[in-house]
């Protein structure tokens, strides 16, 4: 295994490492994304085993010691599992998450006390960079589920959200959506619940120039369509689960 570096939009680097053990023979990409500025962030810590491999590339944009922030979408292995290994060579470091992520488990797991984001407040990274907090519970797992939007790119940090198969190029144009459905009726990994759609279309309203999938190709175009067309499927696997429902579930 590998980590390549792309720059996937103005300041924010993908740093991407391909497992082909994982569903082979498609593999699966494993992606961090490092958002510069003042107080550089970066978001998912990734596995902890994959530590050694990811370090000395990170270093490569920058001195892991100017880390300011470290967050993920959820308390998950291939999401956090180093975070502690970050805290201990960026001393001035802290993991920034929600409140529900904070109570259950970061205030415990993490070596440093996390700092509490609330649903919507944004961090000022500097150099023009601003990443603000939105709250996704079970979406599309964990309770604790949460995704970072940067502001001035227009940079959705989407977490599992549109997870696929496969090796692609770090920037795509092409469909995302109908990889991320395949990925879902071979894994089954989303908390199938009848508020998805409605959660999801809430992101489709920030109108997203690029999604930034941590299992997947980085998307560029209209991010808004994209995340549309896939509430739009999560609301048919919720339907078909309760066949007497009546109405549509975004309502």
């Amino acid at each position: 295994m590998q980590t390549r570096i792309d720059e996937i939009a103005d300041g924010i680097f993908r740093l991407s490492t391909y497992v082909p053990d994982i569903a082979p023979p498609a593999g699966m990409t494993f992606n961090q994304f490092l958002v510069m500025g003042e107080e550089p962030l970066l978001f998912h810590a990734g596995l902890r085993r994959m530590f050694p491999l990811v370090q000395p590339v990170l270093a490569r944009l920058l001195p892991a010691d100017r880390l300011r922030w470290i967050s993920f979408g959820h308390y998950e292995a291939d999401e956090c599992g180093a975070m502690n290994e970050w805290l201990e060579i960026a001393p001035h470091a802290e993991v920034a998450h929600g409140q529900t992520g904070c109570m259950v488990s970061l205030a415990d797991m993490a070596d440093r006390p996390p700092r509490i984001l609330k649903d919507g407040e944004t961090l000022d990274l500097g150099r023009g960079k601003r990443v603000r907090y939105l709250d996704t519970p079970h979406i599309p797992h964990g309770w604790d589920a949460g995704v970072l939007y940067e502001e001035s790119t227009g940079t959705l940090l989407c977490g599992d959200l549109f997870t696929q198969l496969g090796d692609r190029a770090a920037l795509t144009a092409d469909d995302i959506v109908g990889p991320a459905i395949a990925a879902e009726d071979l894994f089954r990994y989303s908390s199938l619940n009848p508020g998805m759609g409605k959660t999801i279309r809430g992101l489709a309203d920030l109108a997203p120039s690029t999604l930034a999938l941590m299992h997947g190709p980085a998307f560029q175009g209209d991010g808004a369509a994209a995340l549309l067309a896939l509430a739009d499927d999560y609301d048919r696997r919720a339907l078909a689960q309760m066949p007497s429902a009546a109405g549509p579930l975004a309502a």
